[in-house]
């Protein structure tokens, strides 16, 4: 599905193995806007800068491994949001475990099938678009309610002092 007549979703492929990159970039880059890091201090950067939709993001790494992205990316208002899905060769069900724990929203086992990377980045990526028209949505009612508020307040502050106004005023008389 092109996404004309809108602006493509981005996701941040963060792999220190070139030829991954270049496997996912490739499937990927006809339906989304992609980019990518080679490290996990160069994805933190990318991702704080101009947030991506969704990561894609090994967990083998050197100096700063996928775990420990995804647990600063979760502890940045920025960042806390954006889907993460680890795609590693770490297969077992502790490291499956530990992903969820820390807080991605999907694990896939490398060598990967490229039919279930396309279907569950569309999967997140839609879930992602919903949860942020109804945050939007969310917003926009609370600013609606909060406009209505204060017209309520405002006219019936009025009303107490015309109320007021109009007593006075049969005060004087009377």
């Amino acid at each position: 599905m092109k996404h004309e007549g809108h602006v493509r979703q981005k996701i941040l492929i963060v792999d220190d193995e070139p030829a991954n990159i270049k496997i996912l970039g490739e499937m990927l880059m006809n339906d989304y806007q992609i980019s990518f890091a080679s490290s996990g201090s160069e994805a933190l950067t990318l991702s704080g800068k101009n947030p991506p939709d969704m990561i894609l993001l090994d967990i083998v790494m050197p100096v700063m491994d996928g775990y420990e992205v995804c647990r600063s990316l979760k502890s940045q208002d920025m960042t806390k949001n954006i889907p993460v899905i680890f795609i590693t060769a770490k297969s077992s069900e502790d490291d499956e475990t530990k992903g969820f724990e820390i807080g991605a929203v999907d694990y896939i086992t490398k060598p990967f099938s490229l039919t279930v990377v396309l279907a569950r980045v569309k999967t997140h990526l839609e879930l992602k678009r919903h949860r942020d028209f109804l945050e939007w949505l969310l917003q926009e009612r609370t600013a609606e309610l909060e406009d209505a508020r204060r017209e309520y307040m405002h006219l019936f502050l009025r009303g107490s002092v015309l109320d007021d106004v109009e007593k006075n005023g049969e005060d004087k008389k009377g």
